[in-house]
């Protein structure tokens, strides 16, 4: 399948990108690509900002679209998704992340002599799951029963609300980030502090694609049901 017979991947958004091509996000992941907030922005923006070379991830995207693949996810009734969201990621966070604090407080008491210590890591984490504890609570207690009961276009109103918290949770993996060189443990790092930091990749990539699942699929089709589209738009292809 070659460039020219396919529609133009690089002016697709992210986000549609990653909701239609089962392994993108995997990809953007690899390149840094915010797809889950920033998956309004397109590919070629995206690629331009981070000094990528464009033609690559398309290649990379081509090669996984060729083999046909269906995103289970995608094609899920929106209860199910729920569901699959609340057993994949808020179970998971639930779970995972009091060790992970555990082990930030004592890598910052065993190491603060360091240069290298992530000092305000721990504080940091305490208040990311303090604020993502809140926002799952919305979703289980108001929004996801709402979108499960068919409560109408009265669902906008929390989506919108839900939308602008994951630009906070967004922004708070940018700064765990910044704490942390990157999530890259310094050389000679114990096994504490190199076991810190896995958990913390896996945390950023769950969190990653539990905002993408909501903002780009579960959110968008219950937006689509209450909006109407511009009389000169023109329907998506597969890979929109």
């Amino acid at each position: 399948m070659s460039l020219e017979t396919t529609p133009d991947l690089l002016d697709r958004s992210l986000g549609q990108l990653a909701r239609k091509i089962p392994g993108a996000t995997a990809i953007f992941n690899q390149h840094g690509l915010d797809f889950c907030c920033g998956g309004n922005k397109s590919l070629r923006r995206a690629a331009e900002e981070k000094h990528l070379d464009s033609e690559t991830l398309v290649n990379s995207l081509l090669a996984i679209v060729t083999k046909g693949e269906t995103s289970s996810t995608d094609t899920m009734p929106l209860s199910d998704l729920i569901d699959y969201i609340l057993e994949n990621f808020h179970q998971v966070h639930r779970a995972e992340l009091p060790e992970l604090l555990r082990l930030a407080n004592k890598v910052e008491r065993v190491h603060a002599d360091k240069p290298d210590c992530p000092h305000g890591l721990s504080e940091h984490l305490l208040h990311m799951a303090q604020e993502l504890e809140m926002h799952m609570q919305k979703e289980e207690q108001i929004l996801f029963p709402m979108i499960k009961q068919g409560s109408g276009s009265m669902v906008l109103g929390p989506i919108s609300v839900m939308r602008h918290e994951h630009d906070d949770h967004a922004a708070a993996l940018r700064e765990l980030e910044r704490l942390t060189n990157n999530m890259t443990p310094p050389l000679g790092a114990c096994n504490t502090w190199r076991a810190l930091y896995l958990g913390l990749q896996k945390l950023r990539s769950d969190l990653m694609e539990h905002i993408h699942l909501e903002n780009n699929l579960l959110f968008v089709k219950q937006e689509e049901q209450f909006t109407t589209p511009p009389l000169n738009a023109t329907p998506y292809s597969r890979y929109s």
